[in-house]
């Protein structure tokens, strides 16, 4: 009777846990969703950015169009004269999501605009990275720490600094599919279901659709794998969960257009594939091992080892040989740069000019994890105690993330993951011990000695059981492993299990403890609420500032592509440094020279020299290219810092790599980039100079400019080839239009003295006098 209800008690216990964490995990995606809507609340449903309004623009197409019709999209809008081939140079996994959520809306009558859809894309697939994260976590450590790190992924800085409602970027749904790919080759690796080993190929296959950081998962997957073979911790759960992933993933993700025969040719791809080569050794060895004797096992062994190796040695000199005659050894220029954190800006300024592309500094880190960033050496503690295959994982990821967002800031993103996942580890942990050590006291007030004596006995017992129990099913090295070696793996596990629970602290010490942690996570999500409402809620399309008079709001960016919309025609040409490109194609429909894709370098270059050169020869540049309108940022009258000006130096250094003439040292004045007195006369005369101070003087009557904090060295000048149409109400947007030269009269004949009466009496009359503008 007693037991039945011991088992009735147990039931009831193990249900309500299962509708409490369903409830909390409910409202964790809740608050992920809730928490990156200030942007919207503050300003309005708008899309932020540069790179999401390509992404907007290609889904309207597809939405319009429809699937086939995107994958043969040739864009004449962009890249002018080259043009781009649309559906074999994006990741669609985006913009398929998108579209897919839109059409499903639309079937069940909620008709959302496009636009609608689109910003709201990224917070609803916060919520979804959360629960993924959730049940990463709870294949680690249990379902507490995968409550806490959903909770703390929910709302981490750098997660919402990439997720805002209007964030319409690749890392929106890409995150999500990260987490769950790890999730499905941990459970695959603790389960040995080929099930879930086919579910991980297809969320990897979904992953390479969604983001290029795919490749951070075909690599960190295989070090797994290498890892747990080199420390004896190999199993035939590992082969299911590694071999059909590469098998299946890579056949998957050569049907992406943009990767297509990369998934095989690529230096990124190799290690997936010599691991795989490794883990069918292994297989072998132990295979032959059960069938074997001793004695006939080591000839075999040898046999073995021997074809294995010569095997490994014709695929090395076959993969020398494919990447032999490139001449960065078949890597990407972003690899590289992960690789070499100098290599960009040695050999591709191009990458190396993108903020996100910038090392972070150790502020950054507390910016973007907060607190996660002490608790995760914590994590790292808790997941050896014990260690087994999935918690190496989670190791082995947090390293890995740590290393790679030192190199790039956007990479944070990467770690922001990893950072949570080992925190909800760090602090489940540690409120398991605490809340133990203070119900211990407490019942220890009221309850016999030795009753607790006999209650921790018995909890010690049912422990052994289910370590077990446990090991048996997740971390047996191999079914043909020795008795002994089995014996040996389970030994530590299950002492440091009774070690733990027979962990008890002093009541005050616990109830410290606990407040203390509480109020660290208190200051965390007051930070993250911060965060989220101030630092990343802002659209970089509309700006504000604050002042002594209130707030200010600056629309020029949507002004200046109105304007163009509105007052060009539609076949014009706009050229302007790369970062505006997406934008006016998506805002102003009109044809540009370079955007953010930044596939060809050359072009880019092209633009770079086109505004480091004095007006005359820009405008040749700019006139063999069809230009028509020359579109310039400047941010010197109401203090903007992220102005053409500020990137001025980019643009010179991408431009000399293409064309020798153009020199850096010509632009410098004693090492120092000045746009003062003291500037150099290259600098001076340069057309985005000219450019950007042109009538600068009339502002202020002095020229200060607000961001270099200084008077300009060159007030008063004319453009010659150049003439101003358009500047916003902060100046923020100037636009230009190329004059158009004199029709060539083909053999001169002088004019007679009785014609030059004639033009000069005419001219007289009319007012105006025709002036060369050549002059």
């Amino acid at each position: 009777m007693a037991a039945q209800e011991t088992s009735q008690s147990a039931t009831f216990r193990y249900a309500f846990g299962n509708v409490l964490s369903f409830s909390v995990l409910l409202l964790i995606g809740v608050m992920a969703f809730s928490i990156r809507l200030f942007s919207v609340i503050k300003y309005e449903s708008v899309i932020h950015e540069f790179d999401p309004y390509f992404n907007y623009r290609v889904t309207q197409f597809l939405t319009k169009s429809g699937v086939y019709d995107f994958w043969n999209w040739f864009d004449d809008r962009t890249w002018y004269p080259l043009g781009r081939v649309i559906g074999g140079t994006v990741y669609p996994g985006l913009t398929l999501t998108a579209g897919a959520l839109w059409r499903i809306l639309n079937s069940v009558n909620i008709p959302l605009s496009v636009e609608t859809v689109c910003v709201f894309t990224a917070p609803v697939f916060s919520a979804f990275a959360s629960w993924a994260t959730y049940l990463l976590t709870k294949e680690i450590k249990g379902p507490g720490a995968g409550l806490t790190a959903a909770a703390l992924l929910a709302m981490v800085p750098s997660y919402i600094s990439r997720s805002v409602a209007g964030s319409y970027d690749n890392e929106a749904v890409a995150i999500f599919a990260l987490i769950f790919t790890f999730y499905l080759y941990i459970k695959t690796l603790n389960t040995g279901s080929l099930f879930y080993a086919t579910l991980n190929a297809i969320a990897y296959f979904y992953m390479v659709c969604s983001w290029g950081g795919y490749t951070f998962i075909i690599n960190l997957i295989p070090m797994h794998v290498l890892l747990c073979i080199v420390t004896g911790r190999y199993s035939p759960r590992l082969y299911i969960a590694y071999a059909p992933l590469v098998v299946l993933g890579t056949l998957l993700a050569a049907l992406v257009p943009v990767v297509g025969f990369n998934a095989v040719m690529t230096s990124e791809h190799f290690a997936s594939f010599l691991v795989f080569i490794i883990i069918h050794v292994v297989a072998l060895v132990y295979y032959i091992k059960g069938l074997l004797t001793p004695q006939m096992f080591k000839v075999a062994v040898t046999l073995v080892v021997s074809v294995g190796m010569i095997l490994c040695f014709a695929v090395l000199a076959v993969l020398i040989a494919l990447v032999a005659s490139s001449p960065t050894k078949g890597w990407s220029g972003r690899s590289l740069s992960l690789l070499d954190p100098t290599y960009a800006s040695k050999y591709i300024p191009i990458i190396a000019s993108v903020s996100e592309h910038q090392p972070p500094t150790w502020p950054s880190y507390f910016m973007d994890i907060n607190v996660l960033a002490f608790l995760v050496p914590a994590g790292i503690i808790a997941c050896f105690l014990p260690l087994s295959d999935a918690s190496s994982f989670a190791v082995l990821y947090i390293v890995t993330s740590v290393y790679f967002s030192g190199v790039m800031v956007r990479l944070m993103l990467v770690l922001a993951p990893a950072a949570c996942i080992m925190s909800g580890i760090a602090l489940s942990e540690a409120f398991d011990v605490f809340t133990r050590s203070i119900k211990f006291h407490l019942l220890g007030v009221t309850q016999n000695p030795q009753d607790n004596a006999g209650d921790t006995t018995n909890v010690t017992q049912n422990d052994v059981k289910s370590e077990k129990s446990e090991d048996t099913i997740k971390e047996r090295p191999s079914r043909k492993s020795k008795k002994k070696e089995k014996e040996n793996t389970e030994k530590p596990s299950l002492v440091s299990r009774v070690e733990k629970k027979l962990l008890v602290l002093p009541l005050e010490t616990s109830v410290i403890a606990v407040f203390l942690l509480v109020l660290l996570g208190a200051f965390y999500v007051v930070h993250c609420v911060w965060a989220a409402a101030e630092a990343y809620s802002a659209p970089s399309i509309v700006l504000t500032s604050r002042s002594h008079d209130g707030l200010h709001v600056f629309d020029d960016f949507r002004e200046a592509y109105a304007w163009l919309s509105h007052n060009t025609e539609v076949d014009d040409k706009v050229a302007s440094w790369w970062d505006y490109g997406y934008q006016t194609t998506a805002m102003a429909n009109r044809t540009v020279i370079v955007d953010n894709n930044t596939w060809n370098n050359t072009h880019i270059a092209t633009v770079g020299t086109a505004m480091s050169s004095p007006e005359k020869a820009a405008w040749d540049i700019f006139n063999s290219l069809d230009v028509k309108y020359v579109l310039v940022v400047f941010g010197g009258l109401v203090g903007y810092p992220s102005d053409d000006i500020n990137k001025f130096l980019w643009m010179v250094r991408i431009g000399g790599g293409v064309f020798p003439h153009i020199k850096e040292p010509d632009y410098l004045r004693d090492g120092q980039y000045r746009i003062d007195s003291q500037a150099t006369p290259t600098m001076l005369n340069c057309l985005m100079y000219k450019l950007s101070y042109y009538r600068f003087v009339e502002t202020d009557g002095r020229g200060f400019d607000r961001v270099r904090n200084t008077e300009i060295g060159k007030k008063h000048f004319k453009l010659t080839h150049f003439e101003e149409v358009f500047t916003t109400h902060h100046w923020m947007v100037r636009i230009y239009k190329l004059k158009s030269p004199r029709n060539r009269i083909r053999g001169k004949t002088k004019k007679s003295k009785s014609q030059k009466s004639v033009s000069s009496t005419s001219s007289k009359r009319s007012g105006t006098t025709k002036k060369n503008p050549w002059q």
